[in-house]
């Protein structure tokens, strides 16, 4: 059985860039999402100058 060489030690193995992918942009979109979503309902609740209810 042979060892493994320093030179590889630690790093992602071959196919893997280790940068980002696909889910990791899916993260940002559903975080701009959520960011604009906020963004839009204190638009709303200031045409209403934060009352809730009657």
């Amino acid at each position: 059985m042979s060892t493994r060489s320093s030179k590889t030690k630690g790093k992602a193995a071959a196919g893997e860039s280790g940068g980002p992918n696909i889910y990791v942009g899916l993260l940002f979109v559903s975080l701009m999402a959520l960011i604009l979503g906020i963004i839009f309902l204190v638009m709303e609740l200031s045409s209403y100058n934060w009352e809730l209810g009657g």
